[in-house]
């Protein structure tokens, strides 16, 4: 089987359990793609932050829900594509010192797609955080998350490494 045929939603859900053959079957994806890749990842993100920010404004009005959301949309719709970028150029210099090497393309690759396939827990994340609020059900949601992202992030770097 060589992945799913239906899309980026597919694809997304595939990541979960074979991220290797998923950004694989990515690697040919062009530069300008991947910029989309990573500002809907982005887009996802900021939504899924919204439950949790309202929340928020409703136990503190002290500062009000549209401060928040714009400190929120400034943060992950301007600042984290420029971390991001910088991440993956630190992961394809980092790799040099290995005996594998990783084109900074492919590095961009694999972390810009471990952002958006985790992008749907960020979204359960939110809702919990919105609804719930702190809590054990909200911190397994966000360990979920995290591990997702190492793990989809580590698995595309491994299937896109190559042996020097």
């Amino acid at each position: 089987m060589t992945g799913p045929r239906g899309g980026m939603v597919l694809r997304v859900l595939e990541s979960w359990w074979a991220p290797r053959r998923v950004v694989r079957g990515l690697s040919a994806m062009p530069d300008s793609t991947l910029l989309v890749v990573l500002m809907v990842a982005m887009l996802i993100t900021l939504v899924g932050q919204a439950p949790g920010l309202s929340r928020a404004a409703q136990l503190d009005p002290s500062i009000p829900l549209d401060a928040r959301i714009g400190g929120a949309a400034l943060g992950t719709m301007f600042m984290m594509p420029l971390v991001a970028y910088a991440m993956a150029g630190l992961t394809a210099l980092l790799s040099r010192l290995t005996p594998w090497r990783l084109e900074a393309r492919h590095a961009r690759l694999a972390l810009f797609w471990a952002l958006m396939a985790v992008a749907p827990a960020t979204l359960l994340g939110g809702m919990v955080a919105g609804l719930i609020g702190p809590s054990p059900a909200l911190t397994l949601t966000r360990t979920v998350a995290g591990a997702g992202f190492l793990f989809i992030w580590g698995a595309g770097i491994m299937a896109l490494a190559r042996r020097k």
